[in-house]
Formats: C-alpha cells, sequence, structure tokens
C-alpha cells in the first residue's frame, strides 16, 4: 500500500485532525469494495458531495470474510485500498479489521457520516449508530444504485451469464 492516501488506522486521527484544521469538512464511509464497479464509484463520489474530504475505512479480508463468506474477498486488502485510493472522489483509505466500523467511526470522528440506500438509520449497527451519536456526527443515507452488487455479479458469473 504505497499510496499516501492509504493511512494506518493508528495514524489517520492526526491525519483527519490535519485537514479539519484547516477547516476542512471530514466525511467518511466505510465498506468492503471487493470487486470496484460503477455502483461503487457513483456511491462514493456522492459521499464526496457532502464535504471537503472523504476518509474511506476498508474492511480487512478477515472482516469480508466474516460478512461476505468463504471466498471473499476475491481481492486482498493491499489492493482494494490501492483501487480506492486511486479514485479522486477518495482523499484518505484507512483499514479496519473487526466486521464493525466502531473503531474506524471513533478513530475518524467525521462530521458526515455516509451510508448507502440499502440502509437506513435503523438498520446501522447499534455500536456504530451511538459512536456517531456521541460524536456528534451527521447520518446520511444516500440513494442506492440499483443493479450493482459484487455479490449479484459474483452470482451471475458462477450462473455463466
Amino acid at each position: 500500500m504505497s499510496s499516501t492516501k492509504v493511512v494506518a488506522l493508528d495514524r489517520v486521527a492526526d491525519r483527519v485532525n490535519e485537514l479539519r484544521r484547516t477547516g476542512k469538512r471530514i466525511v467518511a464511509t466505510n465498506g468492503c469494495f471487493d470487486l470496484l464497479h460503477v455502483g461503487h464509484v457513483r456511491y462514493l463520489k456522492q459521499a464526496r458531495g457532502l464535504g471537503d474530504v472523504l476518509v474511506v475505512g476498508l474492511n480487512g479480508d478477515e472482516s469480508v470474510r466474516a460478512l461476505k463468506g468463504v471466498g471473499r474477498p476475491l481481492n486482498p486488502v493491499a489492493d482494494r485500498a490501492e483501487v480506492l485510493a486511486a479514485l479522486t472522489a477518495v482523499d484518505v483509505v484507512t483499514v479496519f479489521a473487526e466486521p464493525r466500523a466502531t473503531a474506524f467511526i471513533e478513530a475518524v470522528r467525521p462530521d458526515v457520516y455516509v451510508k448507502g440506500g440499502d440502509y437506513t438509520r435503523e438498520s446501522l449497527n447499534s455500536d456504530e449508530r451511538a459512536a456517531l451519536e456521541k460524536i456528534g456526527a451527521k447520518i446520511e443515507i444516500v440513494s442506492f444504485e440499483q443493479g450493482y452488487s459484487t455479490s449479484e455479479l459474483l452470482m451471475r458469473l458462477q450462473r455463466g451469464k
């Protein structure tokens, strides 16, 4: 992970605080981003549009396996981080090991936290939601891009379509 955009979780607070001191509004989101597709790109652009800096928390390989099952991720975390860092909408990428993003949220302390339209405020993990409420982050749910899903793409590939 050679990109200067990729920052270790134990250093991400320092990077974000530097940006915050310059008056930047910090937006955060997280996910597995295993096979990056146009739905992800559009989602990340929408998220970035809600502030000045977009910090992406990336699930580590073991947490992807815990969330998505055997055979996932298809791409190792270093590759997924590099691909995300190459996007102009993404300013900082950090990896977290747990299936839930609570430690990531607590480290970044975003002004705005973004999830896709397949979530609601109520369906957010309760620990994540509590961490966001504690820091006073605004929770934004952005529109979901229908027809774009890594899991669906993999099922189509398995069926030979």
